[in-house]
């Protein structure tokens, strides 16, 4: 019976790996074309019963980790080992290989979900605990994957040599803020049903704070 019920796991978790093929781009897509429709519709798919959520995309946390993966996957093809896995500085001596450097890059983009959703529910002057805090921070993470994919190009481009494209990369990096910026003024104006200024200061001022918390550690894991 054991041996049955493992090959029973073996076959869900095959078609779960493969089933990724086609609701990655799906998720993608949509995470692009739709944001803030995405976004609302995380929330709403989290007030369905556990096995009925999700079920024509990625949750948001899976195509978050998914995005990390192939952004690394394309850093390694294109221009190599990261340099944090290569010298092995500071608390970068922690990240020895692809796994923990894949773990340490969705740690650090969580940090624009886990702040963004932190400051929402702070706004609504809601006690700061798990439950109020999951909806916000998942359906960021549909909106923190699409902005890490673009900063993680950027920094590709920024890194290609000789023939580099610096100007391209800082292009690039310049229209990922811009856009998840312009996200977050209109999703907090939504959800405090307040106006574009109050809800741009609101925006501003966990965008600073995660930009700062997101350089602050990662200086100190590449040991400057």
């Amino acid at each position: 019976m054991d041996f049955l019920k493992l090959i029973q796991s073996l076959d869900e978790l095959l078609y779960e790996v493969m089933s990724w093929l086609i609701f990655y781009p799906v998720t993608l897509w949509r995470a692009l074309a739709q944001p803030l429709k995405m976004m609302d519709y995380s929330e709403a798919e989290l007030g369905d019963p556990a096995d009925r959520q999700y079920t024509d995309t990625l949750s948001p946390p899976l195509f978050l980790l998914l995005t990390l993966v192939l952004c690394h996957a394309i850093e390694l093809s294109v221009v190599g080992q990261n340099a944090v896995i290569l010298r092995r500085t500071g608390l970068g001596g922690l990240v020895n290989d692809d796994s923990t450097y894949i773990l340490l890059r969705v740690a650090f983009f969580s940090l624009f979900p886990l702040i963004m959703a932190a400051r929402l529910v702070r706004a609504r002057n809601v006690k700061l605990d798990r439950v109020p805090l999951k909806a916000p921070f998942y359906s960021q993470c549909y909106v923190t994957a699409p902005f890490a994919l673009m900063v993680s190009t950027s920094g590709i481009l920024m890194q290609l040599t000789p023939g580099g494209s610096p100007l391209w990369g800082l292009a690039l990096l310049l229209a990922a803020l811009l856009w998840f910026g312009s996200l977050q003024i209109l999703w907090f104006a939504q959800h405090l049903r307040i106006g574009r200024l109050r809800a741009a200061l609101h925006a501003s001022r966990a965008m600073v704070e995660a930009l700062i918390a997101f350089v602050a550690i990662s200086l100190i894991f590449v040991g400057i």
